[in-house]
Order: structure tokens, then sequence, then C-alpha cells
């Protein structure tokens, strides 16, 4: 277990590369290239539990800058808390924290100009890197609304014995095709993109789990509840 873990965040121990099956490789006539291409440097990720960590300040500038494919962004540019999270899109934990206190977080702060809500990706394994993927192919005013439905339906996507086909039937729901699916996720630039976020937040911010959330610089993971995010919160205002 690692140390001050949350038990609600899901963590992954690095140093081992993901080992894939063929049923988990999720594009059809690139599949071999595409298990390549989404192998992360992960072993599988695991529910901790354990005391919340205290909370640790990073470089509010540093963290601020932007990844390779712009930030997606909720909220007034001016508001005097900064909120973001980096989630899994296959992280239960981070799943229960956008059905429940991300609604109230949204209509209580982020709609009454108190917070600036940053949403990145911290994808723990390949199907939550070729969700993004997909949130990130689709129309970009649509991005939240995507990512809020693969958070409410993931348990018809997410964990499945065919992954390739879960996600080709979802994605269908959102407006794809087979061929714009499979074109999105067989972009490399798109899938370094991504990697490159989950990368930067593991090695300068100290990233480990799902949910982590930076609050005006200080770190959390876990799923907060509204009640602990919103004492943080005002503490800033």
């Amino acid at each position: 277990m690692p140390e001050g873990a949350n038990e609600a965040a899901e963590t992954v121990p690095g140093g081992a590369a993901l080992q894939l099956s063929d049923r988990t490789i999720l594009v059809t006539q690139t599949r071999r290239q595409f298990l390549k291409t989404t192998a992360l440097a992960t072993a599988a990720f695991s529910i901790a539990a354990g005391a919340p960590a205290l909370a640790q300040t990073v470089d509010q500038e540093e963290l601020l800058k932007p990844g390779p494919l712009g930030d997606k962004i909720l909220g007034q540019e001016d508001a005097p808390v900064t909120v973001i999270e980096y989630a899994s899109m296959t992280c239960g934990h981070c799943a229960n924290f956008h059905k429940g206190t991300y609604k109230d977080l949204k209509e209580q702060y982020v709609d009454t100009g108190k917070v600036r809500f940053i949403f990145r990706e911290f994808p723990l394994d390949p199907v939550a890197a070729a969700a993004f993927m997909l949130a990130r192919c689709a129309p970009a005013d649509k991005y939240f609304n995507i990512v809020d439905t693969m958070f409410e339906n993931q348990r018809t996507w997410a964990f499945s014995d065919n992954p390739y086909q879960s996600l080709l039937d979802f994605s269908k729901q959102i407006g794809f095709t087979q061929e714009s699916f499979e074109e999105c996720l067989t972009n490399q630039g798109l899938l370094d993109a991504v990697n490159a976020v989950r990368d930067r937040a593991a090695n300068e911010f100290g990233v480990n789990s799902t949910p982590t959330f930076f609050i005006n610089g200080a770190k959390h993971s876990g799923a907060l509840s509204i009640d602990e995010m919103g004492k943080i919160i005002e503490e800033y205002l």
C-alpha cells in the first residue's frame, strides 16, 4: 500500500510494462500496432487504502502551463480559485466523483465565478487512453459533455472482455462512425500528447493516483466530497 494513499484513489505501481492479451487490443486493422503504442509503463491499477496524504504544494506557474493539446477549462479566467483534476476514464473513484461532487462543485463554485476548473488526462491503462482520445476527437464544445457521459456509463464500455467492441458501440452513441473511431484511435500524435500530459503530471507534480486535485497549487488525492472540497476552497475566498 502506498504511503499516504487515499482509499478513494486508484494508484498505479510503477516499473513494470503493461502486458495485454489479444482481447484488450482496441483497433481492428492495426491492433498489434495499437497494442504497442498504448502500452503504459505500469502493471495495473489497484485501489489503495489509508489516510489521506497531507497536501503538498507545487509551483502554480508551472502547473498552469497547458499540455500539447491545450487545457479543457470551465469557469471564469479571473476566478480566485483554480482546481485542476487529473483523472483516468477507467477509474471508478473518478466516475463517482463526477457523478456526485463534481455536479455540486460546478453549481456552487464554478458557475458562480469562484472556481476555474481544469480537467487533465491521466490514463491508467490503454482503454482510458482510448477514451480520452475519443473525447479529444469530438467537437471541442462537446468535450465535457462526452466526458460526463463516459463517466455516467463507465461500466458499459470500460470493463469488458472485448473493450474494442464495447468502446466502438459506445462511441456510436456519441456521434462516431467505425471509420472515425478507428481514425481517431490510430492517431499516434494524439496518443503521444495524451500520454505526455500524464507523464508530466507524474514526473513533475508527483501525481501517482486518480483522481488527484490541485487546488491553488496544493495537492489533494482521492475523490473528495463536496464538503471536503468546499472547506479547502473557502480558505481562498
